[in-house]
């Protein structure tokens, strides 16, 4: 008997946990969802190519199928690459010190790489070991004596001295450019989800996608929330005229297809891109935000706390923030994450349609475009089969996201 008069009373929100805990298809869509929290925040440091917009990518290795994997020739560039922290690293990239190019075989002889392009095998290309090897000066100079016709190394025998990027003078051996050569410059790579029509790494560029289509979820979202929140707020609580015509105004916008909507937004922007794709989505989905927190409101305002809350001389601000807005939190969550499935299908389908993200920022909607522009060709299923799938998936996880949050939310659920 002690135990129950001392035991801490259940908060509203511990049943809701409980409830959302019973719910597996819930759990499962959360799961979901946390992992691709997750592979987008930390994107670049797990992608197979950490490439800014994973771009590193040859023609001559496009459209090949999950498993295939090629030899590399990586040849290094002859500009300064800034080497960025791993936070950098993280949101932006690493630009690549290496040109790569598809090989099947390869051969030294003296300073010279004999080697044969993938898809081209019928003729032998060459270049010179250090030209591979090492970051040259670009440019007039002055430091060597017996200047190859580049002019930037001059060969003696074994021996080595070229002009690096810093226009600084070094001296180096052909053992030791050779050692290099095969340690750092010959790469096995395997293209686990195959290669786009460009020949970039499918499974890179469809993890960045993963951050592209939360981002503009989370940033649309955010957008419908403050209009939503702010026009169904002064509709529901000041009512009369104002309500009528906020009414009027989301009637118009509720008529107009959201596709189109989203269009004609792009359009008078006069621009596209990711941020252009952020406006016109969050623009579109406010409505149904709108109209769930004006009819709460009307509902709300009418309770005795609230005619409390104005006798005590309140303002209408903090009524609305202090005392009818926190019970408008369990819907609103709710709404939330439809929204959020809503807005990750908007802007795929403006990619698709070439009015979303550009290239060649990866996006779950374009690529698919660019494999249904190729139906028909050879080794195209790939290309579209598998960003549908992440769009199909993260859909889902929000829908069963948003079933269990609603009958978590609903006290008419029991849990035995």
């Amino acid at each position: 008997m002690s135990k129950t008069l001392t035991e801490k009373p259940k908060t509203p929100f511990y049943y809701v946990k409980k409830r959302l805990k019973a719910n597996i298809p819930a759990i499962f869509g959360l799961a979901v969802i946390s992992l691709a929290i997750l592979v987008a925040i930390f994107g670049y440091l797990i992608m197979p190519d950490p490439t800014p917009n994973a771009n590193d990518g040859d023609v001559a290795i496009a459209k090949k199928p999950v498993g295939f994997s090629v030899q590399l020739l990586k040849e290094r560039k002859h500009t300064a690459i800034l080497q960025t922290n791993i936070f950098k690293k993280m949101l932006f990239g690493q630009e690549s010190i290496y040109k790569i190019t598809p090989i099947t075989s390869y051969r030294i002889e003296g300073y010279t790489i004999h080697y044969k392009m993938y898809g081209r095998e019928d003729k032998t290309f060459s270049a010179h070991l250090i030209n591979v090897v090492k970051p040259l000066f670009i440019g007039e100079q002055d430091l060597l004596p017996n200047p190859d016709a580049s002019g930037n190394f001059s060969v003696n025998g074994d021996q080595v001295q070229y002009v690096d990027i810093d226009g600084t003078l070094q001296t180096t051996t052909r053992a030791a450019l050779e050692e290099e050569f095969k340690t750092n410059h010959i790469e096995e790579r395997l293209y686990a989800l195959g290669t786009d029509k460009m020949g970039r790494d499918m499974l890179s560029r469809l993890i960045l996608g993963t951050r592209i289509s939360l981002g503009i979820g989370f940033v649309a979202v955010l957008i419908s929330l403050v209009v939503g929140i702010t026009l169904g707020s002064i509709a529901g609580f000041f009512g009369g005229a104002i309500d009528n015509f906020v009414m009027w105004f989301m009637t118009v916008v509720w008529s107009i297809p959201g596709i189109m909507l989203v269009i004609a937004i792009s359009l008078a922007l006069s621009d596209r891109g990711i941020w252009v794709a952020f406006v016109a989505v969050g623009l579109t989905t406010w409505v149904e935000i709108a109209r769930v927190v004006r009819g709460q409101i009307m509902e709300i305002k009418q309770k005795q706390f609230i005619e409390a809350a104005k006798a005590l001389g309140a303002r209408n601000f903090n009524i609305i923030a202090r005392h009818i807005f926190p019970n408008l939190l369990g819907s609103l969550i709710v709404i939330i994450s439809a929204n959020f499935a809503s807005a990750i299908l908007i802007e795929a389908g403006l990619s698709f349609l070439g009015l979303g993200v550009q290239p060649p920022t990866p996006s779950w909607g374009m690529m698919v475009n660019e494999g249904f522009e190729l139906i028909g060709s050879k080794g195209h299923f790939h290309m579209i089969f598998y960003p549908s799938l992440c769009i199909s998936l993260m859909v889902l996880a929000f829908n069963l996201l948003g079933n269990g949050l609603r009958d978590a939310y609903d006290p008419k659920t029991i849990i035995k």
